[in-house]
């Protein structure tokens, strides 16, 4: 690989132009094949899961799948009169005659005569909805005008969907506007070259744009869920001026050392000869790592997969072709002022590369005096944060848990206020012989008259049946929203006790219960099976490629357990702030008492690639220089010393990508962010500096087991440069 990864960097520093220009080609064509071929989004079917899912399937066979449904709501300062009613019609009739529009139902009071709904569903799958609602939401604005007495809205799915991406893509635009200048900043501050600080940026930027347009094709295999390109903005940027600075970091080290002597072509091939072989090895973990997501098996993970690895290989690539070709442009140039303003002047001396920081030696130096206790001390701290994992409660994050800066949310509040049997609903779906039809129809109604009797449910029912009379579905409201655990308990005897008495005793039939519970229980029910298949192949993922990687099973088993630490810690103390009240005030969030069931398995993931990013760059030092013929124990000290400022720098570039993260009003993104910028900050600020090296300081020369110690006797030949 060494050699390939220099020869590939080689060519491009001999000819900068051509692979500057050929890169952005790349870029260009992987966009405007995107853009020519298009995404293809996630349908409603794609998201069925259990047997929540199985009973959409039953009921989309009968044409009886739920449809887009938006709800005008009308209400004033008190009991209602016949200007509501008036209101009612105008709104009936305008909006009926929408193409969007399937049927107009019949305005509704509320019980105390306050409020007044009228039901629209729309035509079209229901996750289509939202790019239909604005025609109905300008009719409803319209009525809202010529009634300023009356307070007239509209919410629903549609209205709610299309107001939190609205919201999301700001949030998204206000997140760029801090990262970017952060990030700017430190690399300003770590090369002190405007030119310098802008390359890892564009190189991060351009395999975005480039993972955008390669993502679009992909989406025909594993369809677009909608968050895809927030994936890869977020890997995307992170992994992409890591890998630029792991590379820049090395060269400017390696010219340090040459006294200035080395030209800029050699200066690349050193670069790419052990940064560049980091980057590879960290870019090919990070991919394979994100590849387990794959066995999810659900359309949430596996365009989240696709989209990590996409930005991350691209990012790979930029800095094996892009990243020499820049460096050495940006090198020559340098030369050449130098040499002008250098004319007449001694010729540069001999400088030693940049060791690590004071708070670096500080560590070291306390970490090389007792090992033991430096071990104890971290793996203490860091079990500490990982206490509160056992009291983790996963849960989707149904639709009451939107924020209330979407208008239609604070519609949805005063509907469900008003109307509380709206909140959520079952629906039982049977198929059978339409001779049964008469069997069947008569076993539900038994169902929905337990129900009348039990204050888990509304007391209303609903019961349809297709035109072929093979499938009939009754709907049940309950008014609990689907989070609530009174919800979760009439899910649980419906299942267990109302339709094994009824339905059950039926022979040749299907059943199931979706609807909104059942989708809510079913998915993190369905994410717990997946999750100890898909940790089991991580680890084993991680520990292959360690062992790979550097020869060494002690190394391999190191990475698992480092790796696990990291991963528990941050979501302990995710456990700890988001499932309490006590941080709500500090990072403007309202608890819901549950992590989102998606993020245990994204952050483990994530985390594991991310970690191996700074476990092959820190580890690739130090064994470089324990090749070089140096006792294990100074290669290990030298190697942290010297690897901690990219590392640091790599680091708080990382946290401030994600940590934007957390003023987002999404409560799962908010989530995510917090947790990825506190695993970060821990991997790089005590795993590596303190944790890794008082291990390998305690292994000693075991840590290259099962290969011998590296003391091969042409490492031990000093090199020459020149």
């Amino acid at each position: 690989m060494r050699n390939r990864v220099v020869a590939i960097a080689g060519w491009s520093a001999h000819h900068p132009w051509r692979a500057i220009v050929g890169w952005f080609l790349f870029v260009a064509l992987c966009l405007g094949a995107g853009t020519g071929i298009g995404g293809k989004p996630a349908a409603t079917e794609d998201f069925r899961i259990g047997e929540a899912g199985r009973g959409e399937a039953i009921a989309a066979a009968g044409g009886l799948q739920q449809r887009p449904m938006e709800r005008v709501l009308i209400s004033g300062a008190g009991q209602l009169d016949a200007t509501a009613d008036r209101a009612a019609r105008d709104i009936t009739d305008r909006i009926r005659a929408l193409p969007e529009v399937a049927s107009v139902a019949a305005p509704v009071y509320s019980a105390d005569g306050t409020a007044l709904r009228v039901d629209v569903t729309m035509t079209g799958a229901e996750l289509d909805g939202k790019k239909h609602v604005a025609p109905l939401r300008a009719q409803t604005e319209e009525v809202q005008r010529t009634n300023p007495g009356l307070r007239i809205e509209q919410t629903g799915s549609p209205s709610i969907s299309s107001g939190v991406d609205e919201l999301r893509g700001r949030d998204l635009a206000r997140t760029e506007m801090i990262a970017l200048p952060v990030t700017l900043i430190t690399l300003l501050v770590v090369f002190r070259s405007v030119a310098m600080a802008l390359v890892p940026l564009l190189l991060a930027i351009s395999s975005i744009v480039a993972a955008i347009g390669l993502s679009m094709p992909a989406s025909h295999v594993f369809p677009d869920n909608g968050i895809g390109t927030n994936i890869i903005l977020l890997i995307g940027l992170a992994v992409g001026v890591d890998y630029t600075l792991f590379y820049l970091k090395r060269a400017r080290e390696e010219r340090a050392r040459g006294g200035g002597l080395l030209g800029s072509r050699a200066l690349v091939e050193l670069a790419a000869a052990t940064s560049g072989r980091a980057v590879v090895v960290s870019g090919l973990a990070v991919a394979v790592s994100t590849a387990t997501m794959y066995l999810a098996d659900d359309v949430i993970f596996s365009p989240i997969a696709t989209a990590a690895i996409l930005v991350t290989l691209v990012s790979v690539v930029s800095s094996l072709t892009a990243l020499p070709a820049l460096l050495t442009v940006l090198t020559d140039r340098a030369e050449r002022r130098a040499a002008r303003k250098a004319a007449g002047r001694p010729a540069p001396t001999h400088r030693e590369p940049t060791k690590g920081g004071r708070i670096t030696g500080f560590l070291l130096r306390r970490t090389s005096a007792n090992p033991v206790a430096a071990l104890a001390i971290s793996v203490f701290a860091l079990l500490a944060l990982t206490a509160p994992l056992l009291g983790l409660q996963l849960s989707d994050m149904g639709r009451e848990t939107h924020p209330r800066v979407v208008p239609a949310m604070q519609t949805f509040d005063r509907l469900n206020a008003a109307f509380p049997e709206l909140k959520s609903m079952h629906q039982v779906v049977v198929t059978a012989d339409p001779a049964r039809a008469d069997d069947v129809a008569g076993a539900l109604r038994a169902v929905a008259e337990r129900a009348t009797t039990d204050p888990a449910f509304a007391g209303t029912a609903e019961l349809r049946t297709s035109a072929d009379e093979r499938v009939s579905l009754l709907e049940l409201a309950v008014p609990h929203y689907v989070s609530d655990r009174a919800a979760q308990q009439s899910l649980e005897r419906l299942r267990a006790d109302y339709l094994p008495a009824t339905i059950g005793t039926l022979p040749d039939v299907e059943f199931a219960v979706t609807g909104d519970v059942a989708r809510y229980a079913d998915y993190p029910e369905h994410q717990k099976r997946k999750l100890p298949l898909i940790i089991a192949t991580l680890l084993l993922v991680t520990f292959a490629l360690t062992v790979a990687a550097f020869r060494s099973v002690v190394l391999g088993l190191v990475g698992v357990v480092l790796n696990l630490l990291s991963a528990g810690a941050s979501l302990g103390l995710l456990t700890l702030v988001f499932q309490r009240t006590w941080a709500e005030g500090l990072l403007d969030f309202d608890s819901t008492g549950t992590i989102g069931s998606r993020i245990p398995l994204l952050l483990f993931v994530i985390l594991f690639g991310l970690s191996m990013d700074y476990q092959v760059f820190v580890i690739s030092r130090i064994r470089e220089i324990a090749l070089a013929g140096v006792p294990t124990r100074q290669a290990v000290l030298t190697g942290v010393g010297g690897s901690a400022g990219v590392v640091t720098s790599a680091a708080f570039v990382m946290v401030t990508v994600f940590a934007s993260f957390v003023p987002l009003h999404i409560m799962e993104m908010k989530q995510m962010g917090f947790a990825l910028a506190a695993a970060v900050l821990l991997d790089a600020f005590v795993i590596r500096i303190v944790l890794l090296p008082a291990l390998l300081l305690l292994l000693g020369d075991r840590t290259w087991w099962p290969a011998r110690p590296a003391v091969a006797s042409a490492g031990r030949v000093p090199m020459k440069v020149g």
